[in-house]
C-alpha cells in the first residue's frame, strides 16, 4: 500500500533512498550515539555517513535532530509529508488510531485511510461512486467495520446496514464483488446467506478463474472463498455442480484433451472430497491406496486416464484435504 501513497513527485530511486536511509539510521541510531560521543571527547565535530550525500543529508539531519530532541522515537512531522505517509502506512487501523494522537494530521491522512479501507474490503459499490463533499475515508472504515460485525452475527442484518450507508448496492453481482474480495466476513454466516441467495452464488461462481488451474487447487481456491458446508447435502451438491461448469468452461483446451464433461468433473471433486476425508480423518484406520482410488474413480469416470486419475491422488496425498 505504501508505494501508492506517496504524494510529492519523487522519483522511484528517490523513494527508495529516502526508505533505505530512515531505515539505516534506525539501525544504527546507537552505534552513532556512541560514536558521536566518542568523537566529542577527542575534540573533533562530527559528519553524517557518506551514504547520507544530497538528498540524503537533509534527511540526516531531520532525523538526527529529532533523534535528540524526542530521544525516544523520531519526530514524523520533521520529515518529508511522503516519507512519513510511508511509514504510516504499514500500520493497522487501531495503531494507525494511536499515532494520531500523536500526530493529528498524519494521523487523519486520507490517503492512508483510503489505502485500509480497499486493503481489507476490496470491493464496494461507494469506490466507484463520486463521493459527496466532506466524505472521509475514516469514516467509512468504521462503517465498514461496524457492518462486517454485524454481518457476522446477522448477514442480513449486515448487507442491510451496508446498503443503508450507501456502502453497497442491492444487486447480485455487486454482492458477489464485495464476497468475493472481502475476508472479514463469517463463514458460516456467508455460507447460510449464499444458500439463500443463489442468484448472489450464481456471480460469485462466474468471478473465479479456474485456467490452467490443476483440478484439486482449482477446488481448494473456490472452497476458500465459498466455504463447504460440514454436512453433505444439496447446497454441496449445488455448489459442486456450479464449480464443474465454471472450471470446464474456463478450461475448454483441457476439456477437448482428457475428455472431460462437467459430469465427469462432478464425479471426479467427489471423489476428492471423499478422498480427502479418507487420508487425513484419524478415524480411518485403513488409508485408501492410490491403486484403490484409481480403481473406484474409474468405474465412475470411463473417459479419465489412469495417469490422470493417479496425480489426483498424489495432489491430496501430498498436499491434503480441499475442502479444508
Amino acid at each position: 500500500m505504501g508505494q501508492a501513497l506517496w504524494r510529492l513527485p519523487l522519483d522511484a530511486g528517490q523513494q527508495q533512498q529516502l526508505q533505505e536511509e530512515l531505515v539505516d539510521h534506525l539501525a544504527d541510531r546507537e552505534q552513532q550515539r556512541a560514536g558521536e560521543q566518542a568523537t566529542r571527547e577527542g575534540g573533533t565535530q562530527s559528519r553524517p555517513p557518506q551514504h547520507c550525500h544530497g538528498l540524503g543529508t537533509d534527511i540526516y539531519q531531520l532525523l538526527r535532530r529529532g533523534g535528540r530532541a524526542q530521544h525516544r522515537f523520531i519526530d514524523l512531522e520533521m520529515l518529508p509529508p511522503e516519507l512519513s505517509i510511508t511509514i504510516l502506512s504499514y500500520l493497522n487501523a487501531t495503531d494507525l488510531c494511536l499515532a494520531g494522537c500523536v500526530w493529528q494530521d498524519l494521523g487523519h491522512d486520507e490517503y492512508l485511510w483510503q489505502g485500509l479501507c480497499k486493503s481489507t474490503w476490496g470491493h464496494c459499490s461507494i469506490y466507484n461512486r463520486r463521493l459527496p463533499s466532506g466524505f472521509s475515508y475514516r469514516r467509512l472504515y468504521l462503517q465498514l467495520d461496524e457492518g462486517s460485525l454485524t454481518f457476522n452475527g446477522n448477514a442480513h442484518e449486515g448487507i442491510s446496514y451496508f446498503m443503508s450507508k450507501g456502502i453497497l448496492v442491492d444487486h447480485p453481482m455487486e454482492l458477489a464483488k464485495f464476497i468475493f474480495y472481502t475476508r472479514r466476513l463469517n463463514c458460516k454466516m456467508l455460507r447460510m446467506y449464499l444458500d439463500e441467495r443463489r442468484d448472489v452464488l450464481d456471480e460469485l461462481v462466474t468471478l473465479h478463474n479456474f485456467s490452467n488451474q490443476f483440478l484439486p487447487n482449482a477446488l481448494r481456491g473456490f472452497f476458500r472463498h465459498i466455504h463447504a458446508p460440514e454436512e453433505r447435502g444439496e447446497y454441496l451438491e449445488t455448489l459442486i455442480i456450479k464449480f464443474s461448469q465454471r472450471f470446464c468452461t474456463c478450461n475448454p483446451a483441457l476439456v477437448r484433451e482428457l475428455g472431460l464433461s462437467p459430469d465427469a468433473v462432478y464425479v471426479l471433486c467427489y471423489s476428492l472430497i471423499l478422498l480427502s476425508i479418507d487420508l487425513t480423518s484419524p478415524h480411518v484406520k485403513n488409508k485408501m491406496s492410490k491403486r484403490e482410488f484409481i480403481r473406484n474413480t474409474r468405474r465412475a469416470a470411463h473417459n479419465v486416464s489412469d495417469d490422470f486419475v493417479g496425480h489426483l491422488y498424489d495432489n491430496i496425498y501430498l498436499i491434503g484435504h480441499v475442502a479444508a
